[in-house]
């Protein structure tokens, strides 16, 4: 039985990479001088679910360090786990900030659990794309893709109708607790007829897959692609192209956004209200959306949520995928998936893992 993997540790792979692609340092961003001493004094950022290897986090606090002076140290962990560690350890607090999937971004505020701060670049953030008081914002999107390992099941399937009418083994990860993998269930719900309030035609198509013994619920991993434990992974595009690159066998696997239907979300940086350091969580929101910070994340293979407002580099807007593939994918609706994401979680042990085989 495969071992469970915490939902962002699987990533540090991707770090390796990054590191070992040339570019010049970032340059120092032009942030608020008077928090830049408060920080500094500080000294110390604790982060949760922001390890090195997910979207080139490696960088930013690298440069977080080397111009700002804060030494930094993270705990890996899901959306969810972030949120339930703030509220455990309440006015004890030993986390300064943390990244979670959209529909957590809500949810942590409705918990009093984050410090509201906006940047100085806020006015350039989609209004979809964040808290109207400053307690979340995303710094960067995805839209759920597969990756299909073509070596073992021959021609990727194009679709999601393409997809459960084959043979294939899918791996949706952690549904419930990792904000990919509930993301997942609704971009197959979206293009088999349903939305964020009806994800029934979703949860019957993965239900059928566990009756089948072709569903696998562990986190997507590069690990599990290499050792070819599914034939389809379900995932960020970000995250998609970043293993895809640290593969030995990377000529296997194809990445594409279903042409029937698929949903863009993205993770949002959480301040702790009880931060034990809140100058240094402030001036790392201010970093993480600044342009040095933003095509850090670019450069992680995730799509800055200020990419109108910059200038990619050749070599980054290589890495991403065809403008064309995103025609089917529409952002999610954060009001209505935030209510339904409460539940997925006991709806897919119920419909879908409880007739696994």
């Amino acid at each position: 039985m495969l071992r469970h993997l915490p939902t962002r540790r699987r990533f540090l792979a991707t770090g390796a990479l990054l590191a070992a692609t040339p570019y010049a340092p970032a340059a120092r961003a032009e942030l608020p001088a008077a928090l830049v001493s408060a920080a500094r004094a500080e000294g110390r950022i604790v982060s949760v679910g922001m390890p090195d290897g997910w979207a080139n986090w490696k960088q930013t606090w690298a440069d977080l360090a080397r111009l700002y002076g804060l030494a930094h140290v993270d705990t890996d962990m899901s959306s969810a786990e972030e949120i339930a560690k703030m509220i455990a350890e309440g006015s004890h607090g030993t986390v300064d900030i943390g990244d979670v999937g959209f529909e957590f971004g809500a949810l942590a505020r409705a918990r009093g659990v984050t410090a509201a701060y906006k940047p100085a670049t806020w006015a350039q953030v989609p209004d979809w794309a964040k808290d109207p008081d400053g307690h979340w914002a995303l710094g960067y999107t995805g839209t759920i893709a597969l990756v299909v390992n073509t070596r073992r099941l021959g021609p990727a399937p194009r679709s999601w109708h393409e997809l459960f009418a084959s043979r294939a083994r899918v791996d949706i990860g952690e549904v419930g607790r990792a904000a990919q993998a509930n993301a997942g269930v609704l971009a197959a719900a979206v293009a088999l007829g349903g939305d964020e309030q009806r994800l029934d035609p979703a949860l019957a198509a993965f239900g059928a897959l566990a009756r089948a013994g072709r569903l696998l619920s562990v986190n997507p991993s590069p690990v599990l692609m290499e050792r070819g434990e599914a034939d389809v992974f379900v995932m960020w595009d970000f995250n998609a192209l970043a293993y895809r690159d640290t593969l030995p066998n990377k000529a296997d696997y194809a990445v594409l956004i279903p042409v029937d239907g698929s949903v863009t979300s993205g993770y949002t940086s959480i301040l702790n209200v009880h931060a034990p350091h809140p100058n240094a969580a402030r001036l790392a929101r201010e970093y993480i959306f600044s342009d040095a910070g933003q095509l850090n994340l670019a450069r992680g293979y995730a799509r800055p949520v200020r990419v109108d407002h910059l200038t990619l580099p050749a070599d980054v807007r290589a890495r991403l995928l065809e403008a064309a593939q995103y025609r089917a994918a529409r952002p999610v609706r954060v009001a209505a998936w935030t209510e339904a994401a409460r539940s997925l979680g006991a709806r897919w042990q119920d419909r879908v893992l409880a007739g696994a085989r």
